[in-house]
């Protein structure tokens, strides 16, 4: 069975926005494209719809949240099947749900103002932290478009582990469909208890993590062909930090999510949980099973 491409909208601008990105996914892809708009309310509650349909926001109803946004897709990429579907229920219960029959999961960041506004973050976090599929989170001026990229590249975070994870193979495929580099980081540190005042080993401990970085890094990229374009870097610093600073020039920044079975709460890890609120692109967040 083709599993589509799932975005999810709750008529604000923003989320109209990973609409036109999630088409052209879709495209790259060559899967259908589902909308779904997930709310208990039958009535829309904001303002951003109510100019383009001509009714006041009263009026707008969830199905004229999901027609919209299966118009504006259609409108975008003619040739790309869209359905849409209003979802009677919470939003974060019922995407997590869609999440196990996609290919991939688009959430835009944020909704609509005030209040709002900061439970659509909370529902974008959630969803992030609890689908089985990819979830792609459109952070930063991502210009409405997933392809052709800004900045021509993909970049990837690596674990410790060094061996390639789900998050190095999806990275790899969504550059390959841009038909851009991937940059693979690994960043390292040296704990604070580990260096000397000798002269003589003074960056001994740096250059045996740093060496380590490498290695992992290896490990991560042995499966993907030589011919492939990969950009491979060790950095010195937080996982965060750095990741934050590499997405200022990628058009797509991914990073894993272990999920452990019989764990609740958020399942992100530190370093996507930040990302996830500091990067300036897209994020993708793919689920790894331990």
């Amino acid at each position: 069975m083709e599993l589509p491409l799932v975005v999810g909208v709750d008529g604000s601008e923003p989320s109209l926005r990973a609409v036109d990105w999630a088409a052209d996914e879709a495209v790259l892809r060559g899967t259908p494209l589902r909308v779904v708009y997930a709310s208990l309310w039958e009535r829309y509650e904001g303002g951003a719809l109510s100019a383009d349909l001509g009714k006041p926001s009263e009026e707008v109803l969830a199905e004229d949240v999901v027609d919209s946004a299966v118009r504006r897709a259609r409108e975008r990429r003619p040739d790309l099947k869209v359905t849409g579907e209003v979802l009677p229920e919470e939003p974060e219960y019922a995407l997590v749900r869609e999440s196990r029959q996609a290919s991939a999961l688009v959430v835009g960041s944020r909704g609509r103002s005030g209040i709002a506004e900061f439970f659509l973050g909370s529902v974008s976090l959630t969803v992030a932290a609890h689908a089985e599929c990819p979830v792609i989170v459109l952070r930063g001026s991502h210009d409405k478009q997933a392809a052709p990229g800004i900045q021509g590249r993909v970049v990837v975070g690596v674990g410790e582990d060094g061996t390639e994870s789900p998050a190095v193979r999806f990275a790899l495929d969504e550059a390959r469909r841009r038909g851009v580099a991937l940059e693979a980081v690994r960043a390292w540190r040296c704990p604070a208890h580990e260096t000397t005042d000798h002269p003589l080993m003074a960056g001994e401990p740096a250059r045996l993590h740093e060496e380590r970085a490498v290695e992992a890094l290896e490990g991560a990229l042995k499966e993907i062909p030589a011919e492939t374009d990969v950009h491979r870097r060790t950095v010195e610093g937080h996982a965060r930090r750095v990741l934050a600073d590499a997405s200022h020039r990628a058009d797509l920044l991914v990073v894993g999510a272990k999920r452990r079975d019989g764990h609740f709460g958020l399942q992100l890890g530190r370093v996507a949980h930040a990302v996830l609120h500091q990067s300036s692109c897209p994020v993708a967040v793919v689920p790894q099973r331990v």
